[in-house]
């Protein structure tokens, strides 16, 4: 199997029929006991592909999973402990018992974490994606000790200074 699968083909609805097409297609592929530092492992990879690899106990599971710079979404299988398991994977987006059933839920924010990207789509935190946060200070009265002014004097430097040293303790840093 190559690297990653060529993906500069466009897309049809008819399947591939000459050989050259039939190479640019990748099958549904489980790939067991791949080493931890493979491209199938650390790279983000757009194709039918899934990894399996044993792992000592759920812990182990998490730190291996979030080894990679990736995350943008993931799925955990489990009974008991799914909702755990899922808090602890660094993704932007988890299904617990589902494929990727967070992509079917509209108001859920859809994106990534890390090497998978910023930012999110859908819902209130996607539309806030359109927007920037912004923080506006005014003075609303005139301060005890212009400290934060260019009107500054040397008195009110001494005189923050004692304030400093009666809270704090005299000065030993001179």
């Amino acid at each position: 199997m190559s690297h990653h699968p060529n993906d500069t083909r466009t897309p049809t609805d008819t399947p591939p029929t000459s050989e050259a097409d039939q190479a640019l297609i990748v099958q549904p592929t489980i790939l067991v006991d791949v080493p931890e530092d493979s491209p199938a492992v650390q790279e983000e990879t757009f194709g039918p592909t899934m990894t399996v690899a044993k792992v000592r106990d759920m812990h182990e599971a998490v730190e291996l999973t979030n080894a990679t710079a990736y995350g943008l979404g993931n799925t955990v299988f489990g009974r008991r402990h799914g909702m755990a398991v899922a808090e602890r994977v660094r993704s932007g987006m988890s299904a617990v018992n589902g494929v990727i059933s967070f992509a079917g839920i509209p108001a859920l924010p859809f994106g990534g974490v890390g090497g998978s990207g910023f930012g999110r789509i859908h819902g209130p935190d996607g539309l806030k994606e359109f927007t920037f946060a912004k923080a506006i200070a005014r003075q609303r009265f005139r301060p005890m000790l212009a400290l934060t002014t260019f009107d500054r004097t040397e008195r009110t430097d001494r005189l923050f200074a004692r304030v400093i040293g009666l809270l704090h303790g005299p000065r030993t840093w001179r």
